[in-house]
């Protein structure tokens, strides 16, 4: 069996009712620390459900689990009440937007490190348990995880792997994080401000950059899986990627070294594109490098 079909099942017998499990949860609570998992969602209804279990199913014994609704016209309140016992807060009313929706949850928010999961993407098995431990290991102000695309009915369709995060990279090449896969800790919140509402698209690559912007701030890749980002018809990555770009440039045009020139800078950015290579081949991971270039 191909590694993707294996995901696809894998991933489809984890979303595909409530899994809870009180005493592995107590078990494995090792001196954890508290994760948010924040959600933000409007008219997500055929997907938010997967998206709830997706956290619910982790059984993680020091979870905060905070939905903000945007005041959704479809089922996504029922789907919400259907599960607010395990929620520890949730609020459906109109709203600015996704952005002022992850913001709320920010303000509320009491976790050691925080994620955030758009109402159509996923989190893996184990992730939690995986990232809290790393968490409570490297005391690492970014963690971040390799990344599937999944379709509507959760077949694993690509992975992408990410490597060590270079700031130069994120800059020159883009975003090198996905917030799929992605814990920071709530202390840069506080230190370095909410997201910027003034992005549509591109405000998770502002907020990364921004913080790793900051003398200190620390990052570590965690080896295997954090979550899945959903393609669909009505994904902002589908419907409104122009404006995606244009706040991609924005940002780009904020940090980038005004020291160098753009010989320079281009060859900086040929570097972050053959560093991913080298990167692998230093870890002699082939099949994934052979995996890329079959594509």
């Amino acid at each position: 069996m191909h590694f993707l079909e294996k995901n696809t099942h894998e991933l489809r017998k984890f979303v595909s009712g409530l899994q809870l499990d009180v005493n592995a949860a107590a078990s494995n609570a090792k001196n954890l620390p508290k994760l948010t998992i924040i959600t933000p969602s409007y008219n997500q209804a055929p997907f938010l459900e997967r998206t709830i279990l997706s956290v619910l199913n982790q059984n993680y014994p020091n979870l905060e689990y905070l939905i903000v609704d945007g005041g959704s016209t479809d089922d996504s309140v029922e789907v919400i009440k259907k599960y607010e016992k395990y929620i520890t807060w949730w609020v459906s009313e109109k709203d600015k937007g996704q952005v002022d929706a992850i913001n709320k949850a920010l303000r509320r928010a009491t976790g050691d490190y925080i994620s955030f999961q758009n109402s159509d993407d996923v989190y893996f098995p184990g992730t939690f348990q995986r990232f809290g431990e790393a968490a409570a290991q490297y005391k690492t102000d970014i963690l971040y995880g390799d990344l599937y695309m999944i379709s509507t009915d959760d077949e694993v369709t690509e992975l992408l792997k990410t490597t060590s995060f270079d700031f130069d990279c994120q800059i020159l090449e883009g975003m090198q994080i996905h917030n799929q896969s992605l814990f920071f800790k709530r202390e840069l919140v506080e230190k370095y401000g909410l997201f910027d509402e003034s992005y549509r698209f591109a405000f998770d690559y502002e907020f990364v950059s921004r913080y790793t912007a900051q003398n200190g701030t620390t990052t570590k890749k965690i080896d295997g899986l954090g979550g899945a980002l959903r393609v669909h018809a009505d994904a902002k990555s589908s419907t409104i990627a122009h404006v995606g770009s244009e706040e991609h440039k924005r940002v780009q045009e904020l940090y980038i070294s005004t020291n160098s020139s753009a010989l320079v800078n281009k060859i900086k950015y040929l570097w972050c594109r053959t560093r991913k290579i080298v990167y692998f081949i230093s870890r002699f991971d082939f099949k994934y490098i052979s995996y890329r270039f079959s594509r």
